[in-house]
């Protein structure tokens, strides 16, 4: 049980980071219970564990956004009381976290202002990261989640940190900027620069990364080298007494250590079944040009595309939050009134976004988060059942299994228990069609489990969902079906069992010779 301290003190004779005893409570809550992390000169060391591990409350308090309740840090050979992120940037450490540290009403040259960055550095970055285009004068509200990422990254490197900490970030990223991303990386570690990546990608783990420190309920449970041998080994740690191979879900269906089994599906989706969505001729401008599909009752149909190819817009169409330059949509047979949420809501539309803020009231309650679907109407407003009430959203958080430690405020969930919360709000109050828009980014490998079991469910009574993923291995683990693409058009329908990652990767890329129908 001694050996990763050991480790530890072999690693202390050339770190440039030491952490160790590190302590965090959240009122009763206890996130951090003496965690440890050391990471050496030019090394990239991966920060592993499940949602609510701790990962970002750990990271957090190494770049001085939150204070430790205990424990000691020492950077460069020296202990520091890292009171601030401007502390943190003045010693060499820049961090890249979860959400985009941009403010949305202001623009992106007013960003790099308002943080002291050489605005010429950044775009210098960008250019290197990425192709996209990025207008300076854009409110960062009006930026692609993945343009944020590449510039927050962007304005890091621009610091010239000694050490990068990088917080999910490429899973926000489609595949090609995320290899853009790790190429910078090692490019960075072979200088000397030391790299903490937090990723529930293995994969992405096994190629870059040198060593893993493995979280698991607030404490330092392992550190691993050689990762591409020890994967097993690191769900493990990850997992604690749930075995991680061959772990069965409540709804059934079974995966292994990578999560790399197709859920069970109790019948094959067929042409001859009932038609519950009709996307119509659906146009918007030049981002979505005439797309048309159909998806059929108890189907979960796949969406890929490349960062830019217009997924935001088709899904903000859909959803109501946008209204289309022409088209129609249909539910069941009934149009659907365009450009209107509430209207969508009301035919049985919703959506669960990949940003979780967008969805949530992060200072109330999780009840309250779940609970306020309830009242969407008119005729449900007035004197509350509560009764009733507690036990519908009860029920729901057994169900998706919520942790409700911190649940007065959802903010202080992890990410994966958030997304859980989006998913329970609609689960209540019932839908016709739900919307995923890449909704397993930064979830931890259970968490994604029981996600996929659980959409499985949702479908079983004839209900639809149309599923966007970033992650091609996603589409054969959840997907019956799935659509490519590409400038805004459709350019590809596979079956799931012709939906390899050459294929789609190819049809993403507009290089298909014709469309496969399913």
């Amino acid at each position: 049980m001694y050996e990763y301290l050991y480790k530890l003190c072999e690693l202390a004779m050339e770190s440039i980071l030491v952490a160790s005893g590190i302590v965090k409570r959240f009122g009763e809550v206890e996130a951090l219970k003496g965690a440890e992390l050391t990471v050496a000169r030019g090394q990239v060391h991966a920060l592993v564990g499940a949602n609510g591990a701790g990962k970002s409350t750990l990271i957090k308090i190494l770049t001085g956004v939150l204070r430790p309740d205990g424990g000691q840090i020492s950077f460069e050979g020296q202990e520091r009381n890292i009171r601030s992120p401007r502390m943190a940037r003045l010693l060499g450490i820049g961090a890249v976290y979860q959400e985009a540290s941009f403010v949305p009403d202001l623009t992106v040259s007013e960003n790099l202002r308002l943080s002291g960055t050489n605005e010429y550095e950044v775009f210098r970055w960008v250019s290197r990261l990425s192709n996209l285009r990025v207008d300076k004068n854009m409110l960062a509200a009006e930026c692609s989640v993945a343009a944020l990422r590449i510039l927050d990254l962007a304005r890091v490197l621009s610091w010239e940190p000694k050490l990068i900490i990088l917080d999910e970030l490429t899973a926000a990223l489609p595949a090609d900027l995320s290899h853009n991303v790790f190429d910078v990386i090692v490019g960075f570690a072979k200088k000397g620069v030391s790299v903490i990546l937090i990723s529930h990608r293995l994969s992405e783990l096994v190629n870059v990364c040198d060593i893993a420190t493995v979280l698991r309920d607030g404490r330092t449970v392992g550190v691993v080298e050689s990762i591409k041998d020890n994967q097993d080994r690191i769900i493990e740690l990850m997992l604690g007494e749930k075995v991680a191979t061959g772990v069965e879900s409540e709804y059934g269906g079974s995966f292994d250590s990578g999560g790399n089994e197709p859920v069970s599906k109790d019948k094959e989706i067929d042409s001859s079944q009932d038609v519950a969505v009709v996307i119509e001729n659906l146009s918007y401008k030049s981002n979505v040009r005439n797309v048309s599909f159909r998806i059929r009752k108890g189907e979960i149909l796949g969406l890929v595309a490349l960062e830019g190819q217009g997924q935001d817009q088709l899904f903000e169409c859909i959803a109501g939050f946008i209204k289309p330059t022409s088209g129609r949509i249909y539910i069941d047979g009934k149009p659907v009134r365009l450009g209107n949420a509430i209207s969508a809501i009301s035919s049985g539309i919703v959506m669960v976004p990949g940003e979780r803020r967008q969805a949530l009231l992060p200072q109330r309650s999780v009840h309250e988060n779940i609970a306020i679907s309830l009242t969407r109407t008119f005729r449900n407003w007035g004197p509350l059942n509560r009764r009733k009430e507690n036990e519908r959203v009860g029920s729901i958080i057994k169900m998706l299994q919520i942790d409700t430690r911190a649940q007065d405020e959802v903010q202080r969930l992890s990410g994966g228990n958030q997304q859980k919360v989006v998913l329970a709000r609609w689960i209540v109050a019932g839908f016709k069609l739900l919307l995923c828009y890449d909704p397993t980014r930064g979830v931890d490998v259970e968490t994604k489990r029981h996600f996929y079991s659980l959409l499985r469910e949702l479908v079983k009574d004839g209900r639809s969902i149309l599923y966007y993923t970033s992650e091609l291995d996603e589409v054969p683990l959840v997907c019956d079906r799935v659509l490519v693409l590409y400038e805004g058009e459709i350019v590809a329908e596979l079956p799931v069992q012709q939906a390899t990652e050459e294929a789609l990767l190819r049809a993403a890329h507009g290089l298909v010779a014709g469309v496969v129908n399913g």
